[in-house]
């Protein structure tokens, strides 16, 4: 529903690497093979790279950046790994949330033990107005059957004061990690008019999208099952105000959709409505965008720099659209099943 996404690295990777031949070429002449194999090595010592000018810092937000650019590498030495490097971040001097945040994932999957258990308790101490901690939190008390404790969530998130998932700040993180070098002639192609910007933004917003997210679907399927209970109700409307001004697109439309589903005046289902298929246009409008930007250096670098100014990943998406004079508002014809 809410449009393509830039690709994730791992996308990108597939694309540089090319099909694999199977047909016996000549030692003297490089293949198509050999040559894309060389690119993608290439981009994966760039990233490693990347973590290696980034991870002696001792700031918080830098040290989050080194983190998420190791998370998906292989092989990466102890002191430069992942876990090694969000360690250091959470115990810097300054950390915020947007660290604990990003320490959920440094947990075992195949152990159940994610997310992680002190990254989430000390999120609760950081940052108890935030909604997005307490709907994370209902979710794990929902996969674990604690139907009580998931109910008293959703009473947190509807009496919080703001709704952020963090991915404005690790995206700050990301795309000031990936300006500390440029990418190398052998990653961008020799022929490259992008100077690598492209690169960069596609590893900032791929990485970006690896982050942990809220409980959004299970939040929405405990309120539209209890819309009878009138208490349960009262919570989902009053959380459904907070998440249409929350920091991501996915935050809107269920708050969007809370407020078409539950309330009972009409005039203000159908105003829901509006400002749903608006947000659909919006978020379509910036992944044209974002396409545009792996061809035209101009409008990638300008996206890098919207994130590193910090914000929301909402405010990124309406400056965006405003700084290229793209309408915010669909086009009265325009629906979404017709969208490209």
């Amino acid at each position: 529903m809410l449009g393509r996404r830039l690709l994730p690295f791992a996308l990108l990777l597939a694309a540089v690497s090319g099909p694999v031949l199977a047909a016996k070429t000549p030692a003297k002449a490089p293949t198509a093979d050999t040559q894309q194999t060389a690119r993608r090595q290439a981009l994966l010592q760039y990233q490693k790279d990347l973590v290696s000018v980034s991870a002696p810092q001792a700031d918080p937000i830098p040290l989050m950046g080194a983190a998420l650019l190791a998370r998906p590498l292989p092989d990466q030495p102890d002191f430069n790994s992942y876990h090694n490097l969000i360690g250091r971040a959470a115990e810097a001097q300054g950390a915020g949330p947007e660290i604990s945040w990003a320490r959920l994932s440094d947990c075992d999957a195949k152990a159940s033990d994610c997310p992680n258990a002190d990254a989430l308790a000390k999120l609760v101490q950081q940052a108890p107005d935030n909604a997005a901690v307490w709907l994370l939190k209902l979710g794990q008390d929902i996969r674990d059957g604690k139907n009580d404790d998931a109910r008293q969530d959703l009473a947190k998130a509807a009496s919080a004061k703001v709704y952020d998932d963090y991915t404005g700040a690790t995206l700050k993180a990301l795309s000031g990690a990936v300006t500390l070098l440029p990418p190398p002639t052998n990653v961008v192609g020799p022929l490259s008019a992008m100077n690598g910007a492209d690169v960069q933004l596609t590893l900032v917003f791929g990485l970006a999208e690896g982050q942990p997210q809220p409980a959004l679907q299970a939040t929405s399927r405990l309120c539209e099952d209890n819309a009878d209970k009138p208490s349960v109700k009262a919570d989902c409307l009053k959380l459904g105000k907070l998440l249409e001004w929350g920091s991501s697109p996915l935050s809107r439309s269920l708050g969007l959709h809370l407020r078409e589903v539950l309330d009972e005046d009409t005039s203000q289902q159908e105003d829901a409505k509006r400002l749903r298929r608006n947000l659909v246009w919006q978020v379509q409008s910036f992944s044209q965008l974002s396409l545009r930007a792996k061809n035209d250096t101009a409008v990638a670098q300008h996206l890098l720099k919207l994130a590193r100014s910090g914000g929301t990943q909402m405010s990124l998406v309406l400056t965006a659209l405003h700084d290229y004079n793209m309408p915010v508002d669909a086009p009265s014809d325009w629906e979404p099943t017709k969208a490209g």
